[in-house]
């Protein structure tokens, strides 16, 4: 069995913001930019890796989350409790001090943990917990 991840979803309550955050403090490449009725979905990626993307969405866009539901996800995202991604790098200190230094809301500096992952992590403007790992 051949699988890979194609694209994973983050939540974004802002689409010019969360262009920002991607695009410009992550680098990554934008893919596509969809509106419809008043919504933004933009799909982003690292460059060089045309096969794996993280499409950024309207929470609760699905006609299928009630009212209840649409309340609780905005309350989560709120608290930065509601997604996260787990992404890698050679240079975590580099990459670090560049997110940081684009203004990124640091969530914990790079540290070594004792099961043996080393990371940081931070806050992308709808509260989605990014993580870093040094890549071995």
């Amino acid at each position: 069995m051949d699988i890979s991840i194609h694209q994973t979803f983050l939540p974004q309550d802002d689409p010019d913001a969360a262009l920002a955050f991607y695009r410009d403090t992550l680098g990554f490449e934008v893919r596509n930019d969809v509106g419809y009725e008043g919504m933004r979905w933009i799909t982003v990626g690292p460059a060089g890796q045309p096969g794996t993307s993280i499409v950024l969405h309207p929470p609760a866009a699905d006609p299928g989350v009630t009212e209840e539901e649409r309340r609780t996800i905005v309350e989560m995202m709120a608290k930065g409790t509601y997604a996260g991604i787990n992404l890698a790098t050679k240079d975590l200190d580099g990459t670090f001090d560049q997110l940081q230094a684009g203004g990124a809301e640091v969530v914990q500096e790079p540290t070594e943990h004792p099961y043996g992952i080393r990371d940081c992590a931070f806050r992308d403007p709808a509260g989605n917990l990014i993580r870093i790992q040094q890549l071995r």
